[in-house]
């Protein structure tokens, strides 16, 4: 199960994060999107990661430029998966779409691939079973990539407990920091402290205790951070929080809810679309 070929599925902001550390990394990597117009976006942000990490001396140009080369695009799924050794799926967290896409990788990728998808809330076990190869299926779940380096690992009761060793030597490999799930849990273990976090400062703002701002700077000049609540959630991504948020059964969280759904419904995303609670240079 050695891993050398890389599939992106998902070219938004953390498929292409994943995408580019793995090319740095070493591996060949494709990224696969639907839509053609994401490739621009994956490609500037990219570009940005990019010039950061030369101004900080962590790569060099010439680096930068090798892994560029190993990192392409495609609208094809079959010339996505030909030769993928694993796929990591990272498109909308909406359960009904991920299950249609795992049902067609399940048709058209190599025996020997390894499915992982970087689902934030959603149980292995509820897609698994699409494939047709449930035991070659796994969670492997990253935050930031470059900022924040852990990535999870949570199998599900079918999966082969073989993959665990392969994901976690793939992670160190990629510069990451792997941890075992070991039983499926909705959040891993980082987002169910992290949620608990949000949704805290969502029930500040929705019952008007304070502001957007003074809720962040309350959080940020306490713990000595550069970021508060809703500047993580802006670069987690407002779709990404309703997703997760709506879905909660409690009266809190269904107000914060609606609350990310106006800013969604507004074009306002987060750092992705250059506004969500702040405002954000291109």
């Amino acid at each position: 199960m050695e891993i050398q070929q890389v599939c992106i599925l998902g070219a938004g902001t953390l498929g292409s994060r994943i995408g580019f550390q793995a090319a740095l990394s070493g591996f060949e990597v494709k990224i696969y999107d639907v839509h053609e117009a994401s490739f621009q976006l994956s490609k500037k942000m990219i570009d940005k990661i990019a010039e950061g990490l030369v101004s900080s001396k962590i790569y060099s140009t010439e680096a930068i430029q090798l892994a560029l080369a190993r990192l392409s695009y495609t609208l094809d799924d079959e010339e996505a998966v030909a030769s993928a050794d694993i796929i990591s799926e990272s498109v909308t967290e909406d359960l009904t779409i991920k299950q249609k896409v795992w049902e067609r990788m399940g048709q058209i990728a190599p025996e020997k691939t390894i499915f992982t998808t970087n689902t934030s809330y959603l149980l292995p076990s509820s897609l698994a079973s699409f494939t047709g190869r449930p035991a070659r299926f796994c969670a492997f779940h990253f935050h930031d990539v470059f900022y924040s380096r852990i990535v999870d690992i949570m199998p599900h009761p079918g999966t082969d407990t073989a993959l665990i060793s392969v994901l976690e030597e793939f992670g160190r490999r990629l510069n990451q920091v792997p941890v075992l799930v070991k039983k499926e849990n909705h959040g891993y273990i980082f987002n169910v402290m992290l949620l608990s976090f949000l949704g805290a400062a969502g029930k500040l703002l929705v019952n008007e205790v304070a502001s957007i701002e003074d809720i962040d700077k309350s959080w940020m000049v306490n713990f000595h951070v550069p970021m508060g609540p809703f500047a993580i959630l802006d670069s987690i991504g407002l779709d990404t929080a309703w997703h997760v948020t709506h879905q909660l059964p409690d009266a809190n969280s269904k107000a914060f809810a609606a609350l990310l759904k106006t800013y969604i419904d507004a074009g306002k995303l987060g750092q992705k679309s250059g506004e969500g609670f702040y405002t954000y240079k291109p």
